[in-house]
């Protein structure tokens, strides 16, 4: 039990450290093609499309979709939401704001529940936890803007991004610190 607890924080470990990498990436290409309409597109297609693929990896390895319920969920949302991006970004900057707002909402309520059943068998899960709230928060103000008179553009997006690394990067530290802290004991 307790290797496979090590085994799964070591992926964890791993998996955050990627997923804060891959946004701040992201972040810097979203600020580097702002005022670029392909780019942006691009960008803004493939955010969704990423935590789609990132999600089916980490569920895959943690026991399968089956075992990860909210994953599974997450792996759909994302995929559709990758989709309907697509759509929205040949519609105008408006819906696109929408899509991600919605979008926000339902994937930080599933991270949230992922971190939650998580934070049981490999702790260390508070950031997450907290990263899945703000994310639904977020989705409420993404939705307010896009009703709003001011054209939203992809940097309404980057600070999403950016709080997802940060809260990416922290888990990762935590879990390293943590595994420091167990080996020492």
């Amino acid at each position: 039990m307790q290797s496979r607890l090590s085994a799964q924080s070591s992926w964890l470990q791993s998996y955050y450290f990627g997923r804060a990498l891959f946004s701040i990436a992201w972040v810097a290409a979203a600020v580097l093609f702002s005022g670029q309409a392909g780019p942006a597109a691009f960008l803004l297609v493939i955010y969704p499309a990423w935590d789609a693929i990132a999600n089916l990896a980490d569920g895959r390895v943690n026991g399968g979709l089956k075992a990860n319920p909210s994953q599974a969920l997450n792996v759909v949302v994302s995929t559709v939401t990758a989709l309907a991006v697509i759509v929205a970004v040949s519609r105008d900057t408006y819906a696109v704001l929408a899509v991600f707002g919605v979008w926000a909402i339902l994937a930080g309520v599933l991270q949230l529940s992922t971190g939650v059943r998580r934070w049981r068998d490999v702790g260390a899960q508070w950031a997450m936890v907290l990263s899945g709230a703000q994310s639904a928060l977020a989705g409420g103000y993404m939705i307010s803007r896009s009703i709003g008179t001011v054209a939203p553009t992809i940097l309404d997006v980057a600070p999403y991004a950016g709080f997802g690394a940060f809260y990416f990067l922290l888990s990762a530290i935590w879990l390293v610190a943590r595994a420091h802290r167990s080996a020492r004991a």
